[in-house]
């Protein structure tokens, strides 16, 4: 069985700003992508029916996605196929009065005449959808702040704390980013994936800081060790969740493709902000700023 070999970099051939710059370029392309979204619809990301309120019905119907999309007097958000099944769509709708459960049995055909056409049929009422968006957002508040305050605890120093919180926002905002991108809306579901992001980042961080300020060593013999460690299991992670969102997009799990595609984008963030952001801070702080 081949085993996986972190190699070691020769980060003496990169002054700190060329290791910072990919990093904050990636970040602030990422919050341009953010404020687009703002324009666009409001938020800086697009809100799943968990939160912006609205209507889902799983269909089987022999009506083609245009004629389903034709079917109701209110045009639906997304017409979606089920993998796993032949002729069955989730269609989504936003928050309306009208019964687009009963539109779908009146306009369109059913597979089997003894059946109906609408196999299951959920709402979340508009007023419902903000108290739960705030509540996500609240969680995702608290669980960055209590991260930032465990790095202060920790190490009670600016400049390695910060190094942690500046990596942690990154790796929070280029996720968001690519849903827009990926048109994947923000849904009670992918928030716990950001949450996870939120806790992969301190941790390979913490792993980092702590390697090298807080153990003997040459500070870039210090970076190697943490990077066998930190690398091994964030690429390790990322396999998974490649695997897992490869596997449900198969079986037309939605959601738990959207995760596994959130945490590999987080996780390729973290990669890159913890061994070039994170680690160009510290050397600055070890050599030139206070610690020197």
């Amino acid at each position: 069985m081949g085993k996986f070999e972190v190699p070691e970099i020769d980060y003496t051939r990169y002054t700190n700003r060329q290791l910072a710059a990919v990093p904050l370029a990636v970040l602030a392309f990422a919050l341009c992508i953010l404020a687009g979204g703002y324009v666009v619809y409001g938020t800086p990301v697009a809100l799943g029916m968990d939160f912006a309120g609205g209507t889902e019905l799983q269909i089987e119907t022999t009506d083609s996605e245009a004629d389903i999309e034709a079917a109701f007097s209110e045009e639906p958000e997304s017409v979606q196929a089920v993998q796993a099944a032949d002729n069955q769509y989730l269609v989504q709708f936003p928050p309306t009065e009208d019964d687009m459960a009963e539109q779908a049995e009146s306009n369109l055909a059913p597979v089997d005449e003894d059946e109906g056409v609408v196999l299951q049929s959920a709402e979340t009422s508009a007023s419902f959808g903000e108290g739960a968006q705030q509540t996500a957002l609240l969680g995702l508040g608290a669980a960055f702040a209590g991260m930032s305050i465990l790095a202060f605890v920790l190490f009670r120093s600016f400049i390695p704390s910060i190094a942690i919180v500046a990596s942690a926002f990154s790796d929070l905002v280029i996720p968001l980013a690519f849903m827009n991108i990926a048109n994947i809306p923000l849904s009670l579901g992918t928030v716990a994936g950001l949450l996870l992001i939120i806790g992969y980042s301190v941790d390979s961080d913490i792993l980092l800081n702590n390697h090298i300020l807080r153990r003997g060593g040459d500070f870039y013999e210090s970076t190697h060790r943490a990077m066998q460690t930190g690398v091994t299991m964030t690429v390790t992670s990322m396999a998974a969740m490649l695997v897992m969102a490869i596997s449900a997009w198969i079986f037309g799990v939605e959601l738990l493709m959207s995760i596994g595609l959130i945490l590999f984008v987080g996780l390729a963030a973290d990669l890159m902000n913890t061994y070039m952001l994170n680690l160009s801070l510290l050397r600055w702080y070890k050599f030139e700023g206070i610690a020197r």
